[in-house]
């Protein structure tokens, strides 16, 4: 009887299964033409890259994948902790921070130091309270503070170069202090010598000298005539 054409007959299995010892030796076989095949063409020395030259490199502070102590701290620092250690007081350094702070006025006032009352310090000040009646032809600002600035600073203004010869001081008018100034005016325009007749004038009046003053000029008007 014929059999379908899609249909196949199914084949004997004729090949035997290899044993253990096969399989071994097949696998050294390939291990030998491997090895014989990488000893026939040897890799070209030529092919390898060149070493480079990093040049000159620091010490590390890396040794044998630890840290090296010496490197951490500074031989300056070292010696310092070798030394005498002086043990500070936080009481007096207080003290201390808060002396310094009152001795200016701070970086918003320019550090500007406190005021060192001197005698000369002490007459300046009353000039400048007094200033509108040395000039009466100037008008200031009343000033009734009878306490002198916490924090003041003299200095001494400098001439610019654009600024006009007529209007500085020569050597001869300029003085050291203001006190030095104001009688070195007062000696040019008498001004106070006049004011203070004056003054006693107005309080003489009624009384027995004024009486007698008037009396001589009185007379001295008559002999003239």
């Amino acid at each position: 009887m014929a059999l379908p054409a899609h249909q196949h007959q199914p084949e004997d299995d004729t090949d035997e299964e290899l044993s253990d010892e096969q399989v071994r030796e097949l696998l050294n076989q390939a291990e030998r033409r491997m090895r014989a095949k990488q000893a026939a063409s040897p890799i070209d020395a030529r092919s390898k890259l060149p070493t480079l030259n990093p040049g000159f490199v620091a010490n590390s502070y890396m040794k044998g994948g630890r840290l090296d102590d010496s490197k951490l701290i500074s031989e300056e620092d070292r010696l310092l902790a070798r030394g005498i250690k002086k043990i500070e007081d936080p009481v007096q350094i207080k003290k201390a921070k808060a002396e310094e702070k009152k001795a200016t006025a701070g970086s918003d006032w320019f550090n500007l130091p406190a005021t060192e009352l001197t005698p000369e310090l002490r007459r300046d000040l009353q000039l400048l309270k007094m200033r509108g009646v040395l000039d009466p032809k100037r008008h200031y600002k009343k000033d009734n503070k009878s306490e002198y600035p916490a924090f003041s600073q003299v200095g001494t203004v400098i001439e610019g170069p654009t600024e006009f010869l007529k209007g500085r001081l020569t050597n001869k008018e300029r003085k050291k202090t203001l006190m030095e100034e104001v009688l070195a005016q007062e000696q040019q325009s008498g001004r106070f010598k006049r004011k203070v007749t004056e003054i006693h004038a107005t309080k003489m009046s009624g009384k027995k000298g004024f009486y007698k003053a008037l009396q001589a000029k009185r007379k001295s008007r008559v002999a003239k005539k």
